[in-house]
């Protein structure tokens, strides 16, 4: 029946097949009926149905290793300890579930397709003269690193931070260093540009620094005509540097101005736009230049104090007779905020203690009350909107006590100003009691006694 085929041909594991023809008897079949198959048949059957599925298993696992198995699960050939074992099971280093990737193993040396084992040095590979890819021109071979030139992006990404740095230490020669290493290609005219964009967001001591990187560069890593083209360029660009910087067009007609007293531009190069500029802002940074150098006269120096008094860069020289200069101009117009401002300029609050040394001086030398009182207002405002700190007034006071032996041979009266400035300059809080307890008094000279014979004791109080 159709049912007795489909139970002998699905592998029923209680029913034997009938492998005989039709019209024969089996021991299966009584009276066309089929019987169950003895005990000792079925586990015959089971047997060998264990042995094919293991067959097929690790002859999927094991190809290539030449090892098969029987029907009887017994080795044909290969190794003598069957791969079911455990102890083929523990030899084996294959992956147990078929999925590996074919990979030598890490760290393995010696063997075909793997780097060697770890801290093994090679020889060097001699070359050989008959292998059909030998080439005789490559051993005459030069070969040199190329570094690309420069895009936009990479530029400004590369060139900032240098131009930032410097700001900081003030060595052009590493810079001129820094900009030699890269290719810079057609952006060298953007160098001069980029600095003096930075330069209009900083300070007064950070332009005076652009200046004298530009004076430094050109010749060395810049030409004239970098120089000429960047500013070019800066007169464009001025609509948009005056929306972050509103004194631009001054700024960049300064730059001008100190370009061509430095003679990294040429001096005709105002006289060469005279007519044909339209944008105002231009014409004004033009006319600015144009000014500053009218009142050079056209000596070829550098202007001084172009950008002001800044910085800890100048010698000391110099900043003393900012101070002085300062200090003289606070007298003729006794305005303490614009003293102020000008200090900060100065941009050294590790100098200060000379500010308040040459303000002391100043009033020992003077006449009359008026510059007394007058130095002791500006020093109270200073104290008390704290620009100079305590630290510094107190090494300024320390430094006229140490002089004024000296100051006293060209000033007479300098002990008795002295004590009447430390004094006032107490009772306004500018310092402390132990300061002015150490204010030195001058020696007072006077007749011991009759009998002495006129001789002078120097009485010191």
């Amino acid at each position: 029946s159709l049912r007795k085929h489909r139970l002998l041909y699905s592998g029923h594991p209680r029913l034997l097949r009938n492998e005989k023809g039709p019209g024969r008897t089996t021991d299966n079949e009584i009276n066309g009926n089929w019987i169950s198959a003895p005990t000792s048949s079925i586990h015959e059957a089971r047997l060998k149905a264990k042995a094919k599925r293991r067959l097929r298993k690790n002859s999927s696992r094991d190809s290539g290793r030449g090892d098969s198995l029987s029907d009887s699960s017994d080795p044909v050939r290969g190794s003598s300890v069957p791969p079911s074992s455990p102890r083929g099971k523990l030899l084996d280093r294959k992956s147990r579930l078929g999925k590996g990737r074919g990979l030598p193993k890490k760290g393995g040396g010696r063997r075909k397709g793997v780097w060697g084992s770890p801290g093994e040095v090679y020889d060097l590979e001699e070359v050989d003269v008959q292998d059909p890819n030998y080439d005789e021109d490559q051993e005459n071979c030069v070969y040199e690193t190329v570094v690309l030139p420069l895009g936009e992006d990479e530029f400004d990404r590369t060139v900032t931070p240098i131009v930032q740095e410097y700001f900081e230490h003030g060595d052009t020669n590493e810079v001129a260093e820094l900009l030699r290493e890269l290719n810079l290609g057609s952006m060298h005219s953007e160098v001069p540009m980029l600095a003096i964009s930075l330069a209009l967001e900083g300070k007064a001591s950070q332009r005076e620094l652009t200046s004298l990187l530009l004076s430094d560069l050109c010749r060395r890593v810049l030409t004239r005509s970098d120089v000429e083209s960047s500013f070019d360029k800066l007169l464009k660009a001025l609509p948009d540097l005056v929306l972050d910087t509103p004194g631009a067009p001054q700024l960049v007609g300064q730059f001008i101005a100190r370009a061509v007293a430095d003679q990294i531009l040429s001096s005709s190069y105002i006289e060469s736009y005279k007519g044909r500029v339209d944008c105002e802002h231009a014409r004004a940074a033009l006319d600015r230049a144009a000014i500053l150098l009218k009142m050079n006269q056209g000596s070829g120096l550098r202007i001084d104090n172009l950008w002001g008094t800044g910085g800890g860069q100048r010698p000391v020289i110099q900043l003393i007779k900012e101070v002085n200069l300062l200090l003289k101009e606070y007298l003729l117009s006794g305005d303490p905020v614009e003293a102020e401002r000008c200090l900060r300029d100065l941009e050294v609050p590790h100098f200060h203690h000379e500010f308040v040394y040459e303000a002391i001086v100043m009033v020992l030398e003077s006449k009359g009350d008026r510059t007394l009182q007058i130095v002791l207002q500006l020093l109270k405002y200073l104290c008390m909107s704290t620009v100079i700190t305590v630290d510094q007034m107190r090494r300024g006071y320390e430094r006229v006590y140490m002089d004024i032996a000296e100051i006293n041979i060209d000033v007479p009266s300098a002990y008795s100003i002295l004590e009447q400035f430390v004094d006032s300059s107490f009772s306004a809080g500018i310092i402390n009691r132990n300061l002015r307890d150490a204010c030195p008094c001058r020696g007072r000279k006077r007749l011991v006694s009759e009998g002495d014979g006129g001789r002078l004791k120097l009485e010191i109080c």
